[in-house]
C-alpha cells in the first residue's frame, strides 16, 4: 500500500509532501482542481472543506474554509499562478478571511503540485516553500503534517472506492 511521504528541509525552507494514488492520472488532476470534489476529501476529518469561490486558471483562486464540526472556520485561499493541463499547478498559499484578505499572523507559501502518470496510478508531488526557517517550523507545529497525511489518506479511500 501507498503512504503519504512529507519531507521538511529547514535550510531550503521546503517541505515536499508525496504520494501515489492508485487512480489514472485525470482522476487525480480531478480531484485536486474541482472545488465539489475538494470538499469531500481536503480536511482532516472530522473537519471538512467549504468552497466559497473557485476559479481554477491562471490569476484565479480557490477561497475555502477549513470547517469543524461545531462550525468554527478557519479560511484559506490558494492562488493558481501558473497551469500545466494534467502536469502540474504552481500556487501562493495564504490563510485569509472569509473575504480572501490575506492573515499577515501566519505563514504564506509557494508550492508546486505535480501529478505523473506512474505503472499503478498517479504520483503527487506537492512542494511549498516558506519565506524563512521560522515560518517552517510554525507549520510543522499546526499540524501540517499529520493533516496533510490524513487528508491524502481519505483521498486515496475514495480514489480506490471509486467515490470521485
Amino acid at each position: 500500500m501507498s503512504k503519504t511521504i512529507v519531507s521538511k528541509d529547514f535550510q531550503e525552507k521546503s517541505i515536499l509532501v508525496s504520494r501515489e494514488f492508485k487512480a489514472p492520472l485525470e482522476t487525480v488532476w480531478r480531484a485536486f482542481t474541482e472545488s465539489e470534489l475538494l470538499e469531500k476529501w481536503w480536511a482532516p476529518k472530522p473537519w471538512r472543506a467549504e468552497t466559497k469561490t473557485m476559479n481554477f486558471e491562471v490569476g484565479g483562486y480557490w477561497l475555502y474554509a477549513m470547517v469543524s464540526p461545531e462550525n468554527q472556520k478557519h479560511w484559506g485561499r490558494m492562488n493558481f499562478l501558473a497551469i500545466d493541463q494534467l502536469v502540474s499547478y504552481s500556487i501562493k498559499d495564504e490563510f485569509c478571511d472569509e473575504e480572501g484578505i490575506v492573515n499577515p499572523e501566519f505563514p504564506t507559501s509557494n508550492g508546486k503540485n505535480t501529478f505523473t502518470k506512474t505503472e499503478n496510478g498517479t504520483l503527487v508531488s506537492f512542494k511549498t516553500i516558506y519565506n524563512t526557517e521560522e515560518e517552517v517550523q510554525k507549520i510543522v507545529e499546526m499540524g501540517f503534517e499529520q493533516g496533510i497525511t490524513m487528508t491524502f489518506e481519505e483521498l486515496a479511500f475514495l480514489l480506490e472506492n471509486n467515490q470521485l
